[in-house]
């Protein structure tokens, strides 16, 4: 039903060049018609007629479908801008499934990959290979902090950089920003980012800043030292004059639960003096990352660090193995059930297992009141720090679930708001003025669904099922996702952020 059509060019500036499909010589314009329009500026809904040409939003109001126009019925849906998922893995798994499914099937139309630290290197070449192999999604990249500490410091990372170092990583910063990345990315917690220190992020990110870039960061500590790390970004963000994203704002450990009101106050407090720094925020109380992340010591070998490190998350029933190389019959158990499977303590089995190489886990260590303050900021999006195929069900859930549950069922935020955290608010801090609301001259990139319906499926068992109540998905006037399975279109653009 749904073709490609030609394009109707309507000129927007835009921080970003995109690489535009080629049209068909045939216009046929679309009239989406009956839904109520949530369109993502967060202004109340209301009930409008949507057409679109090529692959742009050519009317939005109360007129009837002309002759030539291809109706599209969506009477009591809600339509509301495509989802732009701020902090996104996929990079990689859009060679193999560039359908994603389990993305554009709960809305996503936009990825900002390359988070964490951990990007594609060189740039150039990564957003070049996406043009080639199109994706169902729009594509932007961030540069990993860890991925250039590699670049340079080789397997000699485990320690602060030299200022030598510190140029040569600030040179191969503007050289991503040149070839069109969206910013910085660091992820401070982790083995090749941790050792840095706060005036080698800062050096950096000002490289990018000189480029009209945002530094995005899984801050140095989610758990006890949380708030220390969260100052730690907003300095960085004062010192380097650059717009600061903290990756999946959270409290992680047991110590620092119910502290969100105090991690608000500071971040507004930031705020109100001109640092400018938002958040995002995935709506589980599960984390998903390396299994050394549960010792900021690094200790991992300490069998007292090793315990406590266990009891600041509740325990070892609290850490499900998602993948594990060494140890295939240790996945889908918990560190708990496999200390008592094995008869030694869950303190051996993690020593064990970092000794033979790692773990993926899931970890159960947040509470729901703090989402829920968090969710309730302005200045927090949705996001999902998930991916196609991923084993944590914020890949295939995140959106329908903020929807379902958060908007419909517990009433944290309305709709219209909630919309907002996921459409405009991320497309404004990502530069993408011709995204994110339902406007005229705006992309296509739309999701249509229905509110009283939509939720996710995807659980920490079955991490890949899809979600129910998203109806038409498109992405840049194509249709992605419809009568619940993906068409097989491919009409993602890749976005460059321009010199």
């Amino acid at each position: 039903m749904h073709k490609t059509l030609s394009l109707v060019v309507v000129l927007v500036l835009c921080a970003f060049v995109q690489t535009p499909r080629p049209q068909s010589a045939t216009i046929k314009p679309r009239v989406i018609v009956g839904a109520i329009v949530v369109d993502g500026s967060g202004r109340k809904a209301f009930n409008a007629n949507v057409r679109i040409i090529g692959n742009r939003i050519a009317n939005v109001g109360v007129f009837q479908p002309g002759p030539g126009d291809e109706v599209i019925q969506a009477r009591g849906m809600i339509i509301a801008p495509g989802f732009i998922d701020i902090h996104n893995h996929s990079e990689n798994a859009l060679d193999s499934e560039p359908g994603v499914a389990s993305q554009v099937s709960q809305g996503i139309t936009t990825l900002a990959v390359g988070p964490d630290g951990g990007s594609p290197w060189p740039i150039g070449e990564y957003l070049a290979k996406r043009e080639a192999h199109r994706a169902a999604v729009n594509v932007l990249t961030f540069i990993g902090h860890a991925t250039l500490r590699q670049q340079v410091m080789k397997s000699n990372y485990n320690r602060a950089a030299t200022p030598a170092e510190i140029a040569e990583m600030a040179k191969l910063v503007e050289q991503g920003m040149r070839e069109g990345a969206v910013g910085l990315s660091t992820g401070l917690e982790y083995d090749i980012g941790h050792p840095s220190t706060t005036d080698e992020v800062i050096a950096l990110a000002r490289a990018a800043a000189r480029y009209r870039g945002i530094y995005m960061s899984h801050v140095r500590d989610e758990a006890d030292d949380v708030m220390t790390a969260f100052r730690e970004a907003i300095a960085i963000g004062r010192e380097a004059g650059i717009p600061v994203q903290i990756s999946h704002i959270k409290l992680g450990t047991v110590g620092v639960w119910g502290q969100s009101e105090k991690a608000v106050e500071l971040i507004n407090s930031a705020r109100h003096t001109g640092v400018d720094i938002t958040a995002d925020c995935y709506p589980y109380d599960a984390w998903s990352s390396t299994i050394t992340v549960l010792i900021p010591s690094r200790r991992h070998d300490d069998p007292t660090a090793v315990k406590r490190g266990l009891d600041d998350v509740g325990g070892a029933e609290n850490v499900l193995v998602t993948h594990c190389q060494a140890h295939r019959e240790y996945e889908g158990k918990t560190l708990g059930e496999i200390s008592r499977e094995r008869r030694v303590s869950a303190v051996d089995v993690y020593i064990q297992i970092v000794k033979d190489g790692g773990a993926g886990v899931v970890c159960r260590s947040m509470k729901e009141a703090d989402i829920k303050t968090f969710y309730r900021q302005p200045w927090v999006m949705v996001a999902s720090d998930g991916q196609a195929g991923g084993r944590h069900p914020r890949g295939a859930g995140t959106f329908p679930r903020v929807l379902g549950r958060f908007v419909r069922e517990q009433q944290w935020i309305t709709l219209e708001e909630a919309v907002r955290k996921m459409t405009s608010a991320p497309a404004t801090r990502l530069g993408l003025f011709d995204r994110g609301l339902i406007r005229e001259g705006m992309k296509a990139d739309l999701v249509i669904f229905d509110a009283k319906r939509v939720i996710d499926r995807s659980t920490f068992k079955e991490p890949l099922l899809t979600s129910e109540g998203i109806s038409l998905v498109f992405v840049n006037g194509e249709s992605v996702w419809q009568d619940g399975k993906t068409t097989g279109n491919l009409p993602g653009e890749v976005i460059r952020k321009s010199r």
